[in-house]
């Protein structure tokens, strides 16, 4: 497989492993080691040309390898990729047990959604050490570099109304700002619905699609980004983007990171699931967010906009804002920023 190329969904899952998984678990299994180029092309079936560039893609992602020509490669460090055996020692409950693992890929919300059609198990699980095109909320373009972030999306069948979804985004924020601050001792601010802030800049985001007739909901998928790395952002983000790396004396490696994450979402994912557990996450957000109620806000883009104080949550998870001439408005999509 070619370094640049993203790997294909559908040989991943189906048609066994990618060179490169096997040459990181071939590594991984003989840390100490040297390998050499002849060996490992021998093992894994392929080219010594063929290695070698598995070998650079590894040392994109993140992977510190030594190797020389004339002897072989071994691994300098730990890994800190997010392959399923580096997660499962970290897991402390159900979700992470079926992780589906790519070094490259377009989107891991793709990748879901088009699982999720394909009737794939509630708790499946899609991540990826680097995205070609990683999206977030209204169609924004998420930045992806390789090991730098987690990027991951999970499948999940709710057994409650269409209706209930933005109470699961909001849950997955408060879960997402457990994990960190357990994590990091960080304590990221919530912006309503999706957005997790650190300094008044971005450090995470969620986007939550889902398939639903009028009372049932198919499937949903939730996916979230979270800047953990050095990253440097382009020129449009600079301003505007945070990582976890610019805060934190030492972050955790991403493996652990995310056992942690989604111990805390598996957790709000059942609170969901109540009337009641729906409603007490809603006046929870509330009261954590310093944009949910008291803040002088922009709603909208372009002419379309106009300002006003947020006044809290409404019963379904909608964000509440008095416009300047007194009237209440129910924001239910569009930016809202603060003034």
């Amino acid at each position: 497989m070619s370094a640049s190329r993203p790997e294909s969904p559908s040989l991943s899952a189906f048609r066994g492993e990618s060179t490169r998984h096997q040459l990181a678990r071939r590594l991984l299994s003989h840390p100490t080691i040297v390998l050499s180029g002849a060996r490992l092309a021998r093992e894994l079936g392929v080219s010594r040309s063929t290695i070698w560039r598995e070998i650079e893609a590894l040392r994109r992602a993140g992977v510190r390898l030594k190797g020389e020509p004339a002897t072989g490669y071994r691994l300098e460090a730990a890994p800190d990729l997010l392959l399923p055996e580096l997660v499962a020692p970290h897991l402390r409950g159900h979700w992470g047990r079926d992780i589906r693992h790519f070094f490259v890929l377009d989107s891991t919300q793709n990748a879901a959604v088009n699982a999720a059609r394909a009737e794939a198990p509630e708790g499946a699980i899609f991540v990826a050490e680097e995205q070609t095109a990683g999206r977030g909320r209204r169609e924004h373009q998420w930045s992806s570099p390789p090991g730098a972030g987690i990027y991951c999306s999970l499948v999940l069948r709710p057994q409650s109304p269409p209706g209930s979804l933005l109470s699961l985004t909001l849950a997955s924020g408060l879960a997402l700002r457990e994990a960190l601050r357990e994590a990091c001792g960080l304590e990221p601010e919530l912006r309503w619905p999706n957005d997790l802030l650190f300094a008044g800049r971005k450090l995470g985001g969620i986007l939550l699609e889902m398939s639903a007739e009028a009372t049932r909901i198919q499937y949903a998928v939730l996916g979230f980004g979270i800047n953990a790395g050095p990253m440097d952002f382009p020129g449009e983000l600079k301003d505007l983007a945070t990582s976890l790396a610019h805060h934190c004396a030492r972050v955790p490696a991403r493996a652990v990171l995310l056992a942690a994450i989604l111990e805390r979402l598996e957790a709000r994912y059942r609170q969901c699931q109540s009337r009641e557990g729906a409603a007490g996450i809603r006046e929870e957000f509330e009261k954590i967010s310093l944009y949910a109620r008291g803040l002088r806000v922009r709603v909208g883009e372009g002419r379309e906009t106009w300002t006003g104080v947020t006044q809290g949550l409404d019963e379904q998870g909608f964000l509440r804002v008095r416009r300047d001439d007194g009237r209440e408005e129910i924001v239910y999509n569009g930016p809202v920023r603060p003034l």
